[in-house]
């Protein structure tokens, strides 16, 4: 009977001290994982050892780790300066001629700043990304407002309860907020982000068969996408000409008019540009046409314009006898100090 008692007693004791040894995570799995959502190895491997080596598993792990670790460090990290990142320009639609040369169609643009604590991050890909799909969303979601400043700013707290709409997938369901996505971004990249501001263009194309609208833009400082940078330019143009429907259906006329309006957003983003008139060498029509070259560059952007209008149709009244005007700007630096209204004066 002693026996029989001490050999139970050694199974119960062998049960109570064994452990079961942690599931050895695949690599295969590993690097598959972390293409898929773009977390650490350590992470990754985390994941899959607590799955079973289950992929499908791990990925709903995964999110549910997110939500905890994302909100313990963004609660951690909240109040540390953010003073780096990217301006992100979204354009969907810049106005009359697109595609297809004819017809009249309207403007949908939107221009944010991400914030980071390091340029290291500001280059990061899955930075870049979040701060695309956030412009993307902001143009997407705006709405024409009928006030006489055509850029309008969005309130970053309102943005942020909005759902992340992708830039690369359009058609794609959302699958969290903004502010989810920036709370994820935290937790992979370990640094504060925020969203510092966000401004949108939305205007339905005029009724009038000789007057178009058209979005241009500009970004310096790119790393690989030239939509984003350090500081970037959004501008509104109108076009006023009796044939317009007719020069817009020409390639060359398009073409012509695409360069004006690089040279134009490019002119906005190198220059002091603080307004679109007025006195001094910060308003944009004051200032030699550097950007567009050629026979203009020694000329004012004001004259410039009166020339190329008068060379490519006859100009209108109404625009004070320009045929392509600027109509609103607005131009970012990443961390600048911001002015109460950064509207250009006309």
């Amino acid at each position: 009977m002693s026996n029989f008692l001490r050999l139970q007693s050694s199974r119960l004791a062998s049960r109570c001290y064994s452990t079961q040894q942690p599931v050895k995570a695949s690599i295969k799995l590993v690097a598959e994982l972390r293409k898929l959502t773009e977390v650490s190895l350590s992470k990754a491997r985390e994941a899959l050892s607590a799955t079973n080596n289950d992929l499908d598993a791990a990925l709903k792990w995964l999110e549910r780790d997110l939500v905890t670790t994302g909100a313990k460090k963004a609660a951690k990290v909240q109040g540390r300066s953010t003073t780096q990142g990217l301006i992100s320009v979204s354009m969907l639609s810049s106005g009359v001629g697109v595609k297809t040369g004819s017809g009249y169609g309207g403007v949908r643009a939107a221009m944010i700043e991400l914030n980071c604590e390091t340029d290291f991050v500001g280059r990061n890909e899955l930075f870049g990304r979040l701060a695309a799909d956030i412009a993307h969303t902001a143009a997407f979601i705006s709405d024409a407002t009928g006030s006489s400043a055509a850029l309008q700013p969005c309130s970053p707290e309102l943005l942020q309860d909005a759902p992340l709409l992708s830039r690369a997938d359009p058609g794609a369901a959302p699958t969290g907020t903004v502010a989810a996505a920036i709370r994820d971004a935290i937790a992979k990249l370990g640094e504060n982000i925020t969203l510092r501001r966000a401004a949108s263009v939305v205007e339905n194309s005029p009724q009038q068969a000789d007057l178009g609208l058209r979005l241009s833009s500009y970004v310096h400082g790119t790393i690989e996408d030239p939509s984003q940078g350090r500081i970037g330019s959004l501008a509104l143009l109108a076009l006023k000409f009796k044939k317009l429907p007719e020069l817009i259906a020409s390639e060359a006329f398009r073409e012509d008019l695409g360069r004006l309006e690089r040279g134009l957003a490019r002119q906005i983003t190198g220059f002091e540009t603080y307004s679109i008139k007025g006195e001094g060498e910060e308003a944009l029509y004051n200032q030699p046409f550097m950007m567009f070259g050629h026979e203009f560059s020694d000329i004012s952007v004001r004259d410039a314009l009166t020339i190329w209008s008068r060379k490519k149709g006859q100009t209108s009244q109404v625009l004070t006898e320009e045929g392509v005007a600027v109509l609103d700007f607005a131009k970012w630096t990443v961390g600048e100090q911001i002015a109460e209204d950064t509207s250009p004066a006309a």
